[in-house]
This record gives C-alpha cells, structure tokens and sequence, in this order.
C-alpha cells in the first residue's frame, strides 16, 4: 500500500505508511540495519526530497549508506572459509542496495545542484553496478549516462561526451531497452560542445527509436532538443553576418 501511495504522487500517505510498516517491523524484532528497514528508510528520504525538506533527506540518505557500507565492511571482515552462501547472496543484496541509495542521492543533489556532491555518489553507484551487474547491463548504462549529464552541467564537456560515448555503444552492441534516452542525452552533450550537425544526428535517431517505443516523455525532450539545436544554428548566421557586415 506504501508503494502504490508513493508511485501515485500520495507522498503524506505514503510516508505514514512506511512509518508504520517500519514501527511495526521494529517492534517484532526485526535489526534497524535490516534490508528492508533500509529500503522503506531509502523511500521515505526520496519523499522528504521530492517535499524540499532538505534536512529530513540529508540524514535519511546518510542513514541508509551508512548503515549499508557498515554491514558490508562487518560481512568483509568475516573469514571468506566462514562465510556461507546464504551471507555471500545477502552482502550482494546489500551491495546493490547501497548502490540504489547512492543513485537516489545523486538524483536529489544534481536537483538541487550540488554537482560535485552528485557526480561522487554517481561515480559510486556505477562502481557498485559495474562489478555486480557487468558493463553491459542496463542499469550500468543508465548509471554512465547520468555521470556524463553532472559532469557536462560542470562543464566537463569533454568527459562528459568519452563517457557517454561508452554508454552508447555499449548500449547498441546490448540491446538497451532504452537506447533512444542514452542517444538523446549524447546529443545534448554534443550540442554544448558546438557540434550542431553531430547533435541533430543523434537527435533524429533518438526521436525515431522514442517513437517505436511510444516514449512520449523522450519524444518532448528530444523536439526541444532539436528546437535548441535549430536557435543556435540561426544565433551562429547571425553572428558570421554581423561579422560580415563589420568587415565591410
């Protein structure tokens, strides 16, 4: 019920929910560092984001990593003859786990532009993903692609568009379900370097793969993407017939 308050923008109802759910878990002995107690823990800190309370977020996401980061170090230090297969599936649960609350914290803080904050804590979810999923899972790629979005708002250009570059083409030899977002955001990047006729290439792939997928979202972005890329065109006429005017 928690869950389905949350997707449906419920987010009060949602939060007591999650409290209660996690009052009740409590309550019946299970540990505060519980995967589950963390993920309704990671929930209710997205909803203080998405309600601006910065503070409540803050300490919820720091909750959750720390706790995480706290489990594997303890399960790391446990002798590998000690360990069972059942504690070897849990740590990669909690590895994943923590690799979700570093990508839900990076989303809040590229929100709020604290990008250097975010591109550590995308860099972090990407390493998690990498070694636990392989370079070509989705979520890897995805992950690639939101690092290159921070870096280029940083104005890391050039890091920006060799890392997604990567996504990409590892996307197409991978099949990505959503290739058409990663091509969209190259063109972005593209377009911020100035390279206006690369840009509206990547564009006019990324629109047609949006349409075969009925993403209307992504079809939006991309028109305004090329609608952006049409006004620096026309910006950059302008400028070369000033130029040519002043020569005269």
């Amino acid at each position: 019920m928690a869950n389905l308050a949350y997707v449906q923008g419920q987010l009060d109802h949602a939060e007591k929910l999650f409290k209660a759910a996690m009052s009740f878990m409590l309550s019946g002995g299970t540990p505060e560092d519980d995967n589950a107690i963390i993920e309704m823990s990671l929930k209710l800190a997205t909803i203080y984001a998405e309600q601006n309370k910065a503070e409540l977020a803050e300490h919820g996401f720091r909750f959750c990593t720390e706790s995480l980061e706290a489990k594997l170090q303890k399960h790391k230090e446990t002798p590998a003859e000690d360990r069972t297969e059942e504690q070897e599936a849990l740590s990669k649960e909690t590895r994943l786990l923590l690799g979700l609350c570093f990508d839900s914290r990076a989303r809040y803080r590229a929100s709020t532009l604290h990008l250097k904050q975010a591109a550590q804590d995308y860099q972090s979810a990407l390493d998690i993903c990498h070694q636990e999923q392989g370079d070509t899972h989705p979520q890897t790629l995805v992950l690639m692609s939101d690092l290159a979005t921070v870096l280029d708002l940083q104005g890391r250009h050039d890091d920006a568009l060799a890392l997604v570059q990567r996504a990409v083409d590892l996307s197409r030899s991978a099949g990505h379900p959503d290739q058409h977002v990663l091509l969209g955001n190259m063109a972005g990047i593209l377009l911020h370097k100035g390279r206006l006729e690369d840009s509206v290439r990547f564009y006019q792939e990324a629109l047609g793969l949006a349409r075969q997928a009925g993403d209307q979202e992504a079809v939006d972005q991309i028109q305004e993407g090329l609608q952006e890329v049409k006004k620096r065109r026309n910006q950059e006429e302008d400028r070369k017939e000033d130029e040519e005017a002043a020569q005269q």
